[in-house]
């Protein structure tokens, strides 16, 4: 049989649902390289204090390996990492992942890709699946005086559990989720708590209800009740994504709902501050049961004033006044449209990844490129991941590649690419849409590319997941045959 040579870059969410996919399929000869030690990409890399997931637990899983035992409504994010590493190794794949192993670059030469990584190893491979996602290298804030701060300085995402919380003072900068639930989480336990914001969220009110044992049972014994679940979450987020991509209802609904709950903050001059100047989720919502709640608690500070610089014994905001911390979290968020790189990638005719993308991250369908044969992006460019659960995203999108390495098996190609017509048709057909999307209606946000409009896809996510699922149209690829020796 015609085996293609597979690597697969990143074991989280994509790498793990990828080689999932591949194994179901029959492929055996791939690598799934991952520079950590374990699996769980952004669930594995993040561990600070309150983090929870903001879709419901029984909608963010693979459908393929239902959870009965999921402990609560949104689930924290240890629970996570462990449903996602319980995957992986139930479905195999140890035998076939590196770990500690980061791939460095990959160059297209002949008709197959040159991949060099950390270790110093160099392999050959037929296909390149780049499962490397796009929240995971952290943004540090240009604030003058950082390095100064004589107390602990950390990311988020890079949290150290060595630090001792107990009698400390807090700051917190950034108001997204993480900060939210940081504020909320260590709000109580450490004397005093500052939020510095820039920003201010619109908070979509919940109930993070806890599951009982015998639920847990029931759904065991039951598992239709299970996929019952997952597809009445579906069909809820189905309906919450029309306000996302047409103005209408829904998004009028939302606007309510979130308005309504800012009523609960009681301290007129308070409210004030937390009111946004946009419309609800123009930015990516903020799911909470508790911040309004925590953030009116006497031992814990909003601060709107900007920062001007930090020195030693804290932050100096630009009224002049010091706030005196022991330790400063920067819930500040990532690049968000690095995907791929810093990982150095060539394609045909030596147009490197950055050539390409110079202007931002382009692909077609969120999957592929043209000038980069065999080389599949999941959760690339334009993908719907906008208060979207990427597990479905990640399916659908695996799907379409087994699809086309079947075809491949079948030798009806060597290589595959994208054409620029196709490409640069439905990148004129997103941003053609773009402005009828919430993230364009006026607020700054990490959605947004350099020319100022949303890198997102700008439909409902069943509609994307409808497109990949279909049969691909060939007249939009270039299908190659080579000569091959020895293979």
């Amino acid at each position: 049989m015609n085996e293609p040579r597979i690597a697969i870059v990143g074991a989280g969410i994509s790498g793990i649902c990828m080689g999932v996919a591949l194994r179901r399929a029959g492929f055996r000869n791939f690598t799934l390289f991952e520079k950590a030690d374990d699996y769980g990409g952004t669930w594995r890399d993040n561990t600070y204090p309150g983090l929870t997931c903001d879709v419901p637990s029984r909608y963010y899983q693979f459908t393929f390996a239902m959870n009965p035992e999921w402990s609560q409504l949104y689930s924290a994010g240890p629970e996570i990492k462990d449903y996602l590493v319980g995957v992986a190794h139930d479905h195999g794949l140890r035998p076939f992942t590196k770990f500690g192993v980061e791939v460095t670059g990959a160059e297209f030469e002949g008709n197959s890709w040159q991949v060099t990584t950390s270790d110093g190893g160099v392999e050959r491979f037929d296909f390149v699946m780049c499962a490397t996602g796009f929240l995971h290298h952290p943004k540090r804030p240009d604030i003058a005086g950082l390095d100064d701060f004589a107390g602990t300085v950390m990311h988020s995402s890079r949290w150290d559990h060595g630090v001792e919380l107990a009698g400390k003072r807090v700051g917190v900068i950034g108001t997204g989720s993480t900060g939210t639930q940081l504020v909320s989480a260590l709000a109580g336990q450490v004397p005093k708590v500052v939020m510095f914001q820039r920003t201010p969220q619109w908070i979509l009110p919940t109930v993070n209800k806890r599951y009982r044992e015998v639920t847990k049972k029931v759904y065991q014994r039951l598992p239709v009740l299970g996929t019952a679940a997952y597809h009445l979450n579906r069909g809820f987020f189905a309906a919450f994504s029309q306000g996302l991509v047409h103005p209408g209802r829904i998004r009028s609904l939302i606007q309510w709902v979130v308005a309504r709950n800012l009523r609960s903050v009681k301290d007129p001059e308070l409210r004030r501050k937390l009111t946004p100047d946009y419309q609800a989720m123009c930015k990516r919502l903020v799911v909470s049961d508790r911040f309004y709640s925590v953030v009116q608690r006497p031992d814990v500070d909003l601060v709107t004033n900007g920062i001007d610089h930090v020195k030693d014994a804290g932050v100096v905001t630009a009224d002049g006044q010091l706030h005196e911390l022991d330790i400063l979290v920067l819930a500040t968020g990532f690049d968000s449209h690095a995907f791929m790189r810093p990982m150095a990638i060539t394609g045909t005719d030596g147009r490197t990844l950055d050539q390409a993308w110079a202007d931002g991250p382009r692909a077609y369908e969120g999957i592929m490129m043209p000038d980069f044969p065999n080389l599949f992006m999941l959760v690339g460019p334009h993908s719907p991941f906008a208060n979207h659960p990427l597990t479905a995203v990640a399916e659908a999108q695996s799907a379409r590649i087994v699809w086309w390495l079947k075809r491949w098996r079948a030798r009806e190609f060597d290589t595959i690419a994208p054409t620029h017509a196709a490409t640069d048709r439905y990148n004129a057909m997103m941003r053609a849409a773009a402005p009828s999307t919430v993230w364009s209606t006026g607020c700054q946000s990490w959605y947004l590319g350099k020319d100022g409009m949303p890198e997102l896809w700008p439909w409902s996510p069943g509609q994307y997941e409808k497109r990949i699922r279909r049969q691909p149209d060939p007249v939009d690829y270039r299908l190659d045959r080579h000569v091959k020796s020895g293979k």
